[in-house]
């Protein structure tokens, strides 16, 4: 029982400590767990000299291989230059990770404390009330998810591709601007699949790191001899902006009714609320990205373009 009641204490963010971190010289202390996974956890923790809050990821690492993944997160952050991409404030590596003597490393990660929580949070409040987003309010807010997007997809010397985006992933700044985060999936954008052994290597990448809901076609079943490329990150914006809308992926019932998600992607039929409040445009540019080719699924300047069209086209209206 003791196991049930830490959990609930854990979901609930009642995490009565007073530890004391230390990090690169700067003194925080522990206000409440947000979050806990199996090798990390996110604390709320605030600056003893400032007094400014913060959200403190520590990733626990078993190995080398772990260390350099955990550091990739960083690394990556680093890479972009976007107010609607998550900062690193600052890090510190404790220890030494070694799987042969059985030592663990820990990395602590100081990043912004985004009170208002996810995206996914937001409409899960706005689902038990059945209050759907005004049109209006979802593109603006879906335009700063976009240009997100489009500062990973521009990433020098390379492309790189966001590869889990999802309403869990973006967070709510005060002013509810939008905020990737989680950028510890982040790879090249640009692959090039030749033969079975690297078909397989990224699909089980997909299966481990890519939300199963948010997924794109390509991923599940990746084929022999292809590109693979930054369109994976649209399909998943199309789903985003589905659930915006109706606070859902298009295939989260597939997955709570334990069907296969796989063959509902695979099979392209989006389900478009027959009651739904949103214009037909907003139909359209979801059904523009969620194309099963990913050949003819757009980049995301052309997603970007259509978004202000339609924004125009609404205040237009008014």
């Amino acid at each position: 029982m003791q196991s049930i009641g830490w959990t609930l204490i854990v979901k609930r963010g009642c995490f009565c400590s007073k530890e004391r971190l230390n990090i690169n010289g700067s003194r925080y202390t522990v206000r409440e767990r947000l979050a806990q996974g199996g090798f990390s956890l996110i604390d709320l923790a605030e600056n003893v000299a400032t007094r400014r809050c913060y959200a403190i990821k520590r990733v626990t690492c078993h190995s080398i291989e772990d260390q350099n993944i955990a550091l990739r997160e960083i690394e990556n952050c680093r890479k972009i230059d976007s107010e609607h991409v998550i900062r690193v404030v600052d890090y510190e590596l404790v220890g030494q990770a070694d799987i042969v003597i059985n030592t663990t490393s820990t990395l602590f990660i100081v990043l912004p404390y985004y009170k208002h929580g996810s995206l996914s949070d937001h409409l899960q409040l706005r689902a038990r009330k059945q209050d759907h987003m005004p049109e209006a309010q979802i593109l603006q807010i879906f335009l700063g998810i976009c240009e997100g997007l489009r500062a990973i997809h521009e990433t020098k010397p390379v492309p790189m591709a966001h590869r889990d985006l999802k309403t869990a992933n973006i967070c709510l700044s005060d002013s509810f601007e939008p905020i990737i985060v989680d950028l510890g999936s982040m790879t090249e954008a640009r692959l090039q699949i030749c033969g079975q052994s690297d078909a397989q290597r990224l699909q089980d990448e997909a299966e481990e790191r890519s939300s199963i809901v948010y997924r794109a076609p390509e991923l599940f079943t990746v084929k022999t001899y292809c590109t693979i490329d930054e369109r994976t990150d649209i399909w998943s914006l199309g789903c985003v902006l589905y659930a915006m809308c109706y606070f859902n992926s298009p295939f989260d019932p597939i997955y709570e009714r334990g069907d296969s998600v796989a063959l509902a992607v695979l099979s392209g039929n989006v389900n478009i609320p027959e009651d739904s409040i949103y214009t037909e445009d907003m139909h359209e540019l979801i059904k523009y990205m969620l194309r099963i080719d990913p050949m003819e699924r757009p980049f995301i300047y052309s997603v970007i373009e259509q978004t202000h069209d339609l924004i125009q086209k609404l205040e237009g209206r008014v």
